[in-house]
């Protein structure tokens, strides 16, 4: 026996790789890459940008005003016009209103689930949630992969680059559910709005330069070489993933892509310099170099108290610079008719105005924003009623939405994998693509 393998356990290997055997990266937080076969569905877009307001966006408030209801339905905020003759959005979202005609506006998205984890896991899933609301897993989608993962999955990396991004955490029901650790996403737990913002996983905490990481990469190979026969279940698991983190952080174009202080000041300050905003500037330069899934969730939506202050002073001044920003970033670099960005919420919120003065949860309405990847821009699909209570048209669902994103990414959503157990679960169960989005 050889006398290294004599003095270190294959667990105990396990052990120092976790913490600082390969430049100190967190593995619960590495993506294995492994490039997969696409789809033979034709693409229209080759990445989304997925940005999630986190607790339920004020539908009524935004994007579906309705001037002519009652005070206590219709709020303080007043309609503006908007770059497309006859569409009116809140005056609270300057910016996008003179962008309309580059996106549509989904005004008839609707289900069932009234719940914030239940229905993040819907959303981001397409599937029911199988756990009462309120537990705090995460993710929380421990059998169904999310959409992301399937992206990972079906698409697979261009490059050194992970396939699929959360951040500036991660996303509640992001997870990769049966198909595996291997299809997770790379997480950056870290707020591209401050200014010492860095990827810590792509930092050498120690100060090795790439000959010592080559080194370590080879002692670390041989060790498995002398344990290949004990290679299986996590270990197996773990032995790829130092091969992928090795990648990752030795990688320029990784480095290149992640330092978004090399973006024009100029160009910074138009997405501002809050959170949504700078994750906005570095969802777009991951899409840039290579990544196909980037989720960007941004909390603070669910106001059961005093709303409007909130939406008027810190949400939606924020949301309006970031989203306006990301279609004008994307349009000029030439980025937007390959990248399907998607916004909305879990959930709406209640057309009654509470005791709080604040709105409830109101999952039977909700607008949903697309912009580029083969969609239609300029349009308002779906309509509701004069309290935005429940869609008057055809309400459209979860799996709708998901069957027309990855239609754009050109993923069959009728492909079947099994579980575990093997219980077949196809990619998406249901929906249909949106009429007239695409």
């Amino acid at each position: 026996m050889h006398p290294f393998s004599r003095q270190v356990t294959r667990r105990r290997m396990l052990k120092i790789g976790g913490s600082g055997f390969l430049s100190g990266l967190s593995l619960p937080r590495l993506l294995e890459l492994q490039a997969q076969a696409a789809s033979d569905v034709p693409a229209k877009a080759k990445a989304c940008i997925f940005l999630f307001l986190e607790g339920g966006p004020s539908t009524i408030d935004m994007w579906d005003m309705k001037p002519e209801a009652p005070v206590e339905i219709r709020g303080p905020f007043k309609p503006i016009a908007s770059s497309v003759p006859g569409t009116f959005v809140g005056e609270h979202l300057p910016r996008c209103s003179q962008l309309t005609h580059k996106f549509t506006i989904l005004r008839s998205h609707s289900h069932t689930d009234n719940g914030h984890n239940t229905g993040y896991h819907y959303v981001m899933t397409g599937r029911r949630a199988d756990f009462a609301d309120g537990e705090s897993r995460v993710p929380n989608n421990v059998l169904y992969p999310s959409i992301g993962s399937i992206v990972s999955r079906e698409l697979g990396p261009r490059n050194s680059l992970p396939p699929y991004v959360n951040l500036p955490h991660p996303m509640w029901a992001g997870g990769p559910g049966f198909y595996g650790s291997r299809y997770a996403p790379f997480v950056i737990e870290s707020d591209p709005g401050q200014p010492d913002f860095e990827i810590k996983d792509l930092q050498s905490l120690d100060g090795a330069d790439h000959a010592r990481l080559g080194r370590r990469r080879k002692l670390l190979e041989a060790f498995e070489g002398q344990q290949a026969s004990a290679r299986s279940g996590r270990g197996a698991a773990m032995a790829t993933y130092y091969e992928q983190a090795h990648n990752l952080i030795t990688s320029p174009e990784a480095k290149r892509a992640f330092d978004i202080q090399a973006e024009p000041a100029s160009l910074r300050e138009s997405y501002g310099y809050s959170t949504i905003g700078q994750s906005s500037l570095l969802a777009r330069r991951l899409v840039q170099a290579g990544c196909r899934f980037i989720g960007i969730d941004h909390s603070g939506w669910d106001h059961h108290f005093t709303v409007f202050p909130s939406l008027e002073k810190d949400m939606l001044p924020h949301v309006d610079r970031a989203f306006s920003a990301l279609v004008n970033d994307l349009e000029q670099q030439g980025m937007l008719d390959s990248t399907l960005v998607v916004m909305m919420g879990e959930m709406g919120r209640m057309p009654r105005i509470n005791a709080a003065a604040g709105r409830d949860h109101w999952s039977l309405t909700q607008s949903v924003i697309f912009a580029g990847g083969g969609v239609k821009p300029g349009h308002v699909i779906g309509a509701t009623d004069t309290q935005c209570a429940y869609p008057t048209t055809e309400p459209i669902g979860v799996q709708d939405i998901l069957r027309t994103l990855f239609q754009q990414l050109g993923i069959d959503a009728t492909k079947t994998y099994y579980t575990p157990l093997g219980r077949p679960v196809p990619v998406l169960d249901g929906g249909k693509v949106i009429e007239g989005l695409v």
